[in-house]
């Protein structure tokens, strides 16, 4: 994978956690996990996507082909 790429990736992974986290600690979240026991699912998709952008561009970027 080409590391600018990765880069992308990462860096894109990376805004995601922060917004999936931010939105796991907004009102509406915190009132949906009193009620449902879970936090919202924009939240929760946010976080798994932002996991998914960081593994991939961080294994594009870091572990992959020299050169």
């Amino acid at each position: 994978m080409n590391k600018t790429i990765s880069l992308v990736f990462l860096v894109v992974g990376i805004v995601l956690l922060v917004f999936g986290f931010n939105a796991s600690n907004s009102v509406a979240s915190n009132v949906s996990e009193a009620v449902t026991g879970t936090p919202t699912d924009r939240s929760m998709w946010l976080i798994i996507l932002g996991v998914v952008g960081v593994v991939v561009g961080g294994l594009g970027f870091f572990a992959g082909r020299r050169g």
